[in-house]
């Protein structure tokens, strides 16, 4: 199984448009050590050929021309993405569908009815795509279940709901539902190999920690450092847990759930721009290496 990182910023990426923060403005003006990055995306296939998008980032056509991979090879119109999965409906994970438009047939998306929803209503993505080239809707299990994806040969994908908000411009917003985001075990069945990928984790549930155990490599949530983050950078008056996202640091945070994982090689992804870890030689970086754990950055490749 081959991993492909498209994007492992948060929604903003790094550094964000209209952020002047420690981090945003030292990229720019090269006073600390960190690397741009894109908003979150990854692609995951078997052959090197058909490939798996998750999450279609507003980045889209700059992460596809930064991968060759992916690109087209085949004829005048073509692409490697098969399909598209969506693990909620939020802006910085649905928006890059409408760059897609130009698909001479119809995208084969892959989400919950919740997210089907909130695409038809709040943010109607699948109704504009409808002028265009179309989609074909698959519905997704949330309660661990399989479901495979035809042309991807070898890959099974299992998923689960995540407790979380739905996006702001969602019908029930204060009124969450089971599959409005989701996390999502991919296993190759020649090897029995897998891959948990969930960008959003705001609790660490049952199935979460059980998933997170059995993985060879997990991909997961790494917005925040601390809970008070954009509080204390003056950019936000929310906490990380209020928005759905458990930070790295304190007591029950990210480092302190990975700590008691052996087996599963450990990355962080969907890093906001305020987040120190972006700087390469902050201190809270040097406490991730010291605990095994590694930060995604964009055109990361990973086989299993």
């Amino acid at each position: 199984m081959i991993i492909r990182v498209l994007g492992s910023g948060a929604g903003g990426g790094f550094p964000q448009w209209n952020c002047n923060c420690n981090n945003c403005s030292g990229v720019r003006n090269q006073t600390i050590k960190a690397t741009p990055r894109t908003q979150s995306s990854i692609a995951i296939s078997n052959d090197g050929e058909h490939w798996v998008l998750f999450n279609a980032s507003p980045d889209i056509r700059a992460q596809i021309e930064a991968f060759p991979g992916i690109q087209p090879h085949h004829g005048v119109r073509d692409t490697g993405i098969s399909a598209v999965v969506l693990c909620d409906g939020q802006i910085d994970h649905t928006t890059g569908l409408l760059i897609l438009r130009e698909s001479p047939k119809p995208l084969e998306i892959y989400c919950t009815r919740m997210v089907r929803d909130d695409l038809e209503s709040g943010f109607p993505i699948f109704n504009m795509l409808g002028h265009f080239c179309g989609i074909n809707h698959h519905e997704i299990p949330f309660d661990g279940s399989a479901f495979t994806i035809p042309g991807i040969d070898d890959l099974c994908f299992y998923t689960h709901a995540l407790k979380s908000k739905a996006p702001p411009y969602s019908p029930h917003r204060e009124n969450p539902h089971a599959g409005d985001n989701i996390g999502i075990l991919v296993k190759q069945i020649s090897t029995g190999k897998t891959l948990y990928y969930s960008p959003g984790l705001g609790e660490i549930e049952p199935q979460v920690e059980t998933a997170m155990t059995n993985a060879d490599c997990i991909l997961v949530d790494g917005t925040f450092w601390t809970d008070s983050e954009m509080i204390d950078a003056g950019v936000s008056k929310k906490t990380a847990r209020s928005i759905g996202h458990l930070p790295q640091s304190g007591s029950g945070g990210m480092i302190e759930v990975m700590d008691a994982l052996e087996k599963p090689r450990k990355v962080l992804i969907h890093i906001n721009n305020t987040n120190p870890i972006l700087d390469e030689q902050s201190e809270q970086r040097n406490i991730l290496t010291q605990h095994g754990i590694e930060v995604a950055f964009d055109g990361l490749e990973i086989e299993l």
